[in-house]
């Protein structure tokens, strides 16, 4: 799986870089995977294996560090993970509680030996979790060494959301704890940050809004790719092909339009989860009954270079995720591509809409709404085109790598009572 926030998070310290910045990008429980150049350190703190061990079996939370090193190897943890590993949240629920409790959880070695490397080794100036479920070394940290911390709230309610009770009151009653001693909070729009405040009860004032950035180097392949193509009334998708994603709803949609236009073509990829191979077999079912066949693929787990090369034969864009949206990565990789989108009317995708003018909003879960929407602009390559360009233009201006590195900075910056410009400083990003 390419994950969202491990693309973006990489994206940052890349942009920070070219920034002047010191940053490192430092992995938790597993190597990060991107599509890109990886630009964190080859070394994992709470590896996977590891975390998972020590909560089962005691033995394992006083193992010597020379066996810690072992299953901490990111061979080890990149071969495990390779297989049909499940990280569903009904079944982590005291794992996360643990995880959440820092030095009191059964993982605290972990956090002890996190904390010692950075103190001894890295020294920074500042540390920005990628995450508040990781969040439970905020205190050692600030003790420790006695610097800022912040934390980057993308998506945490949604895992939180998952969990099975009595877990996830309790989970959620160690995360406001560790949220009171944060230094601040970024996030991504004004929607989300409203609505991860209530849930932490945070205050507003405590929150910096960055934009969602993203490298754009890829779009333009995409858009090389396809100079001189004619509109084919092609619908795509390109996400976790997950329910919380809303593919279902997308082939829905799909299957409504084809009843009354013979050439409309459904293009669908992402990661498919091992717990989810049954239910991507239904879309499947349903496609085969509807005998459609023919004009729908779905492309499970593409390379980077296959993914270019579906969304280059794209001319509508949509990902109706089910779950209050915080980031829209793949949307806002879409519309770098110069390509129109159909999204929900909630999480992070309002703003994107309606800052960038790229597209149409729908009823969220509403598949009559979806289809009647992407049949408007299927109907219409003009306006199509108008959208994609404006989505594009948006995207290069607010959401590219380098505005995301820049605002960024100026709250790192802000946070650290530095605002002399040409000063390096030296940060840490932990997710």
């Amino acid at each position: 799986m390419y994950c969202g926030s491990c693309i973006r998070d990489n994206a940052l310290v890349a942009g920070l870089e070219q920034l002047g910045w010191d940053a490192m990008l430092l992995p938790l429980y597993t190597p990060i995977r991107v599509d890109e150049e990886d630009r964190s350190v080859d070394q994992v703190f709470f590896g996977g294996v590891n975390v998972y061990l020590q909560q089962k079996i005691p033995l394992f939370r006083w193992l010597p560090r020379f066996l810690d090193r072992w299953l901490d190897n990111p061979r080890l943890i990149r071969r495990v993970a390779s297989g049909a590993v499940s990280v569903s949240a009904k079944e982590l629920g005291s794992m996360t509680l643990s995880m959440v409790k820092g030095e009191d959880g059964f993982q605290k070695k972990e956090v002890k030996r996190l904390v010692l490397w950075l103190k001894e080794i890295v020294k920074p100036d500042l540390i920005c979790l990628t995450n508040l479920l990781v969040g439970g070394c905020i205190p050692a940290l600030q003790r420790e060494l006695e610097i800022p911390v912040l934390v980057t709230l993308q998506g945490d309610d949604v895992f939180l959301d998952e969990l099975e009770e009595p877990w996830r009151a309790k989970v959620l009653k160690e995360m406001r704890r560790l949220s009171a001693q944060a230094d601040g909070f970024l996030t991504f729009s004004d929607y989300y940050r409203d609505h991860i405040a209530s849930i932490l009860e945070v205050p507003l004032d405590r929150f910096f809004i960055t934009p969602l950035g993203i490298e754009t180097e890829s779009a333009d392949q995409v858009l090389e790719m396809r100079s001189g193509r004619k509109p084919r009334r092609v619908v795509g998708y390109f996400a976790r092909l997950a329910p919380e994603k809303g593919f279902d709803l997308a082939v829905d949609a799909f299957l409504k339009l084809a009843v009354s236009d013979p050439e409309v073509q459904l293009e669908a990829g992402g990661w498919l989860s091992p717990k989810d191979e049954a239910f991507v077999e239904a879309q499947r079912e349903k496609i085969r009954v509807a005998g459609v066949e023919a004009r729908c693929r779905i492309h499970i787990s593409p390379d980077a270079e296959k993914k270019l090369k579906m969304l280059s034969g794209i001319d509508v864009f949509t990902v109706p995720a089910r779950f209050i949206e915080p980031k829209g990565l793949s949307v806002l990789e879409a519309m770098a591509c110069r390509l129109p989108v159909v999204v929900p009317k909630r999480g992070a995708y309002p703003e994107m809409v309606g800052e960038s003018g790229g597209g149409l909003l729908c009823e969220p879960e509403d598949v009559d709404d979806l289809a009647a929407k992407l049949a408007e602009l299927l109907a219409d390559s003009g306006r199509c085109q108008d959208l994609g360009r404006k989505a594009r233009d948006w995207v290069l201006e607010k959401n590219s790598r380098e505005a995301m590195a820049k605002s960024t900075a100026a709250v790192f910056e802000e946070v650290l009572g530095q605002s002399e410009q040409g000063e390096v400083f030296d940060s840490t990003l932990l997710g």
